[in-house]
């Protein structure tokens, strides 16, 4: 782990093991943090941080920038290890490595925008606003993009004059172990602190009363654990960036092969499904329903799983036992529940599926809104397709669930994409696209999907508070000069 700028062990002396989730098999350790270590993590970041702030932004954008090409260079390392740790196929991580240096140097340069503003006020009075730091931030992130998550959470809270205390997934904690390295070797001691360990590590941080600003990127349920445990202890500033079952709608005017292509990318099956922002439902115009059906079918038995290391393979393991068994038993929810299953839904066959958490990927079609599969984010290589009729149909299916993450819209109509974009529930729609982040645009979820947003402006502002200076000027004493 990282603390106060030293590589260390948990005071504890006991490790978490981390599991290939293609075999099984051990892969690596991390120290199993434990609140004490969690307290010293804070303490040293609360001594770096007050310094760290007095720093001109220049300064700070170009620490950043060294720890973005550290990170570069070390890339195609990385994009293995969190392959091998994650069963993430090694292409789709090396894109999150190097996607994880670019937001770097887009954080940084993006430090001149923290400014303040001038208020009008009455006449011997003048008010000015400006920006100040939390002081020591903490982040809890996800384990499915576990170093793309951890990397880009740096900048914002950095940049804008924090001390950061990160928390990785203990289901894929390897890379975060080498991210501590190169934090230690590019940065000042203290400014950025990674602790590793399990659900009791995180809510030590989370309780933590001198960290006033919290980040999760998780489920629902540890979003509402996080808010009731950071309640418990002072008066915090949570963000959360949630889960989602996000709708993809296609009218009857779309052109089927790109909304098939568009089906099987948006489900993210590079990563099994495990994503929060996944379209898992794809809601079809009856016109078009078998039609595209049958295209989404023969793209997702063409998809081929294997080794995730190998840049043939287009689908690795699930990334977890936990999770594995969690999808599986959705599968089963659905074939009981009625729904017909299309393609998939089995562990695949053959002598290098036989250890190790794989499915196949998995399409349903006739489900319908009262199914668990139709409602509840499964976290996995599961597709649901539903048939509507209607626009207000297709309105009213795409906004009946708890969440609200992220929608696609599929229709040659402008003025239906615009009505139907407005319409949905959801954070970010794509219009006759599906799954790409932009830089500068504000990612994150309505309803149960999440509170705040990232990947932009709005991320690095969240990270300051807004303090107001109220300056009387005096009157004019009337003396000659």
């Amino acid at each position: 782990m990282l603390i106060d700028g030293q590589l260390v062990e948990s005071e504890s002396g006991q490790w978490l093991e981390s599991l290939n989730p293609a075999d099984e098999q051990p892969i690596g350790r991390v120290p199993l943090a434990t609140a004490a270590d969690m307290n010293r993590a804070v303490a040293a970041a609360e001594r770096a941080q007050p310094a760290w702030a007095r720093l001109p932004i220049a300064d700070r954008a170009a620490s950043l920038r060294r720890l973005a090409d550290a990170i570069d260079a070390d890339a195609p390392a990385l994009a293995r290890l969190e392959a091998r740790d994650t069963g993430n196929t090694v292409g789709t991580m090396l894109n999150d490595v190097k996607g994880a240096a670019e937001r770097l140097r887009y954080a940084a340069g993006l430090g001149g925008e923290l400014k303040g503003q001038t208020i009008p006020a009455v006449p011997g009075s003048l008010h000015l606003t400006m920006r100040v730091p939390y002081g020591v931030i903490g982040r809890i992130v996800a384990f499915n993009h576990p170093f793309g998550f951890a990397a880009t959470r740096i900048g914002p809270a950095l940049i804008a004059g924090n001390a950061l205390v990160l928390k990785p997934s203990e289901q894929s904690p390897l890379s975060a172990a080498r991210l501590a390295e190169l934090c230690a070797a590019t940065l000042p001691p203290g400014v950025v602190s990674i602790v590793t360990g399990a659900r009791e590590t995180g809510e030590a941080l989370v309780r933590h009363p001198r960290v006033k600003r919290i980040g999760l990127i998780g489920s629902v349920q540890a979003g509402m654990a996080v808010q009731r445990a950071a309640a418990e202890t002072a008066i915090k500033h949570v963000t959360l960036e949630l889960g989602g079952k996000n709708p993809l709608v296609a009218f009857a005017d779309a052109d089927l092969d790109r909304v098939a292509k568009a089906a099987v990318d948006g489900m993210n099956f590079a990563w099994q499904g495990q994503s929060c922002g996944s379209t898992s439902r794809v809601l079809l115009h009856a016109d078009i329903h078998d039609a595209v059906v049958e295209r989404i079918v023969a793209r997702v038995r063409a998809l081929r799983l294997g080794d995730p290391l190998d840049p043939q393979t287009t689908m690795g393991p699930i990334n977890s036992r936990a999770q594995f068994e969690r999808v599986l038993a959705y599968i089963e929810a659905g074939r009981a529940q009625g729904a017909r299953l299309a393609t998939g839904g089995n562990r695949p066959r053959g002598a290098a599926f036989e250890r190790g958490y794989w499915v196949e990927p998995t399409v349903f079609t006739e489900v319908d809104m009262s199914m668990r599969i139709a409602r509840e984010e499964i976290f996995g290589p599961v597709l649901s397709v539903l048939r509507f009729r209607t626009e207000q149909e297709a309105i009213d299916m795409a906004n009946d669930t708890d969440y609200g993450l992220t929608a696609a819209v599929w229709t040659r109509d402008i003025d239906r994409a615009l009505r139907v974009a407005q319409r949905i529930e959801a954070g970010f729609v794509w219009v006759n696209g599906v799954g790409s982040h932009y830089r500068g645009v504000p990612y994150g979820g309505l309803k149960n999907s999440g509170v705040g947003r990232e990947e932009s402006l709005e991320e690095i502002l969240d990270c300051t508070e807004e303090k107001v200076i109220n300056i009387l000027v005096a009157p004019e004493s009337g003396a000659a000069a």
